[in-house]
């Protein structure tokens, strides 16, 4: 009993962010938790809790001073000279310049087959690097000396500080390991436990340089690929947050959680890469009947119903309102399926000779229902479409291999600018996952990054987007909104169109 007592009284003595839990519905498995090949928002929100770049993000998700406490930018925008603060690693070391050059030259080297290289491709010499054609060490990086790192780029960006805190950019400390007990961290938390399919579990980082402000002592990852069963966890208090919910939940949840369901416009596209490896799919006329056959209104006006923005263009028209769209889109559903139909039809498909597609997609509710939708569209125009579910990290795996046909899949703006979304299509680029390779595109695209003028810029982005539409690389479907629960219990939760919302901001309410 004695032992029970003290136990108890020692508990009570802590101080309440060393208690406090929370625990997050978080979407699906993470893939990886290395920087150099983190790229979904799962992986985000985890990495985002350990690691801090040049800048990080605020409770807003807007950038803010991070390692480097300030900057100076030339008159011609090309070059950055960052100034860091006095920050330590997990293990004691110092946070050194040339830990963001190792990274940022890990990143780019193209034996290590990053998925998110292109988000570096603005310094200078990377995207030679990323072709192989110069060595990372040519990189537009120098460290004059420990707390000093210069920054050249190729092109004016001044979106850059939104871009130094994605994971491509973060820094790695020498030798670094990414798993339980060997990672190293230089943010609010650690990595203390990564149970597959199961938790990832952190703890508050006490050598991170702001470690007195961080409130929450342990963060829990859950997959919830079932959104169903994880708006019953958040109902039963096993989930303090859940991203993404389900469309249908959304009623109950404003009924009897008020104040609870967020939902928020966001620069997301999703939309179905075609592989333009398979030889039906190369077929342009196939593409367009894809194209033309998928009822957009009907997806986004029957089917979610969260006032969705029907995507005939693959910039999001808060980032382009004068932008190109596809040339169908003014056309009845009615006319857009007879065309669809004649040109399945000139392609050699008809009623006794059907083209048989296969369809990737993660697992959950929604993405489910999208693709017997989908399918049901599909078989009026002669394609058999055979649908196959699967966990989102083999689906990203299926895509960065070509091993699919079709694959659903989204996009969420890394920073404010046409230019993130239309580099997945240039040759070279890890986010191309159709394959996609068109001279013209890529001149396109590398001029307008050179104009300096922005009015000259958004008319030279226009017409590489203007190529691609005509190329049909891809079915876009919608411009998405974010959709998040948070208990009651939560304080600090501030909505935002990219949906981040690092725990080092949140509180637990007594």
């Amino acid at each position: 009993m004695r032992r029970w007592l003290l136990a108890l009284l020692l508990l009570t003595a802590l101080p309440a962010q060393a208690q406090s839990v929370l625990n997050r519905g978080n979407g699906a498995e993470p893939e990886s938790l290395d920087p150099a090949h983190a790229g979904s928002s799962m992986e985000a929100n985890i990495l985002g809790d350990m690691m801090v770049g040049l800048t990080t993000l605020d409770a807003a998700a807007k950038p803010i001073p991070g390692i480097a406490e300030r900057w100076e930018i030339s008159k011609d925008g090309l070059a950055w000279t960052f100034h860091l603060r006095k920050a330590r690693w997990s293990n004691g070391d110092a946070v050194t310049a040339n830990d963001f050059i190792t990274a940022w030259r890990r990143v780019l080297d193209p034996r290590t087959s990053s998925s998110t290289a292109q988000n570096l491709w603005v310094l200078k010499n990377a995207h030679v690097i990323s072709a192989g054609t110069m060595p990372p060490g040519a990189l537009g990086v120098t460290a004059p000396d420990a707390a000093t790192l210069k920054v050249a780029l190729e092109y004016p960006a001044p979106y850059l500080p939104e871009l130094l805190t994605l994971a491509a950019a973060l820094p790695l400390p020498p030798g670094a390991l990414f798993k339980p007990g060997a990672y190293v961290s230089n943010g609010p938390y650690l990595l203390k436990a990564w149970v597959p399919n199961d938790h990832v579990t952190l703890v508050k980082n006490p050598s991170f340089y702001e470690a007195a402000s961080v409130k929450i002592g342990t963060v829990n990852y859950y997959p919830t690929v079932d959104t169903q069963a994880a708006l019953r966890r958040l109902r039963a208090g096993e989930l303090d947050m859940q991203t993404p919910l389900p469309t249908a939940g959304l009623p109950w949840l404003k009924a009897n959680m008020p104040g609870a369901a967020h939902v928020m416009p966001s620069l997301a596209l999703a939309y179905l890469a075609i592989n333009l490896r398979d030889p039906a799919l190369a077929d342009i006329r196939v593409r367009r009947a894809l194209n033309l056959a998928y009822d957009r209104e009907a997806v986004t006006a029957k089917v979610l119903k969260l006032k969705e923005t029907p995507a005939y263009s693959y910039v999001p028209p808060s980032l382009d309102r004068r932008g190109p769209q596809m040339d169908f889109k003014a056309m009845p559903v009615t006319t857009r399926l007879a065309l669809a139909h004649k040109l399945m039809q000139d392609a050699g498909y008809g009623p006794f000779n059907k083209l048989s597609l296969t369809y990737l997609t993660p697992g959950n509710p929604d993405n489910k229902r999208l693709a017997a939708v989908y399918q049901a569209m599909t078989r009026q125009i002669f394609v058999d479409l055979r649908i196959v579910t699967t966990d989102y990290p083999l689906v990203l795996r299926a895509l960065r291999q070509g091993q699919y046909q079709l694959a659903y899949t989204n996009w969420l703006a890394d920073f404010s600018d046409a230019t993130n979304f239309l580099d997945l299509l240039r040759t070279g680029s890890p986010g191309n996952y159709s394959g996609y390779k068109n001279p013209k595109f890529d001149a396109a695209m590398a001029a307008a990054q050179k104009e300096p003028d922005p009015a000259r810029r958004a008319a030279q982005l226009q017409a590489a987007h203007r190529i691609a539409l005509a190329d049909m690389p891809w079915v876009p479907i919608r411009f998405l909104s974010q959709t998040e629960a948070v208990s009651p219990r939560v304080g600090g939760y501030v909505p935002n169109p990219w949906d981040f919302n690092r725990s080092r901001w949140l509180w637990i309410k007594k």
